[in-house]
């Protein structure tokens, strides 16, 4: 495994926000140097989630119909959210529910590597958030894909990270929306 001191985010890029309605959406795009088979497998196989999805799976997320268990990874109290997956076009779409997010994937060949898309719902205030958070995970995803892993990066784990800091709020600043302060001050008494 790399050495994780040794990793530094870059810039906050490949993030766009979209409404619909009261329906915020986070789209986020990622130019992988690997072959959308290799990507496919790292989406859907629960050993490779393992290393650097936010969350767990009980079996594949590669097959349309499929019924699968998703478990939260990082949270004060990890929860279990069973999906189904609506769409599985390997090695080219996927798509399916995590926890009340609409999880969509699109991965586009670019001769050698793969154009990575995830469109999901996100509520408004948690789109820097989310952002910072997704664009760790890609980091972590593309290094594993590398066979230079550093170790899944999720949850208050992240946000401790000083990267996914200066991340959240470069996404705060690029969306136009007031990133709150982080960690959050213990109220002041009066």
């Amino acid at each position: 495994m790399t050495d994780r001191a040794q990793y530094t985010p870059g810039p906050a890029n490949g993030a766009q926000i979209q409404k619909d309605g009261e329906k915020w959406t986070l789209v986020l795009v990622r130019d992988l140097r690997h072959a959308p088979e290799k990507v496919w497998q790292a989406l859907t196989d629960p050993a490779h989630l393992r290393e650097w999805a936010p969350f767990e799976a009980d079996a594949s997320l590669g097959t349309a119909g499929s019924t699968v268990k998703l478990t939260t990874v990082g949270a004060p109290a990890p929860r279990v959210t069973e999906t189904r997956v609506m769409r599985a076009d390997a090695p080219n779409k996927l798509e399916y529910n995590w926890g009340g997010f609409d999880m969509r994937w699109e991965l586009e060949d670019l001769g050698g590597g793969t154009r990575l898309t995830l469109w999901t719902n996100i509520g408004h205030r948690f789109i820097a958030m989310g952002a910072a958070g997704w664009h760790i995970c890609f980091d972590v995803l593309d290094h594993l894909l590398s066979g230079t892993p550093i170790g899944r990066l999720v949850g208050p784990e992240a946000m401790k990270f000083g990267g996914w800091q200066r991340l959240h709020a470069e996404y705060a600043k690029q969306f136009g929306i007031e990133a709150p302060e982080w960690p959050p001050q213990a109220a002041q008494k009066l």
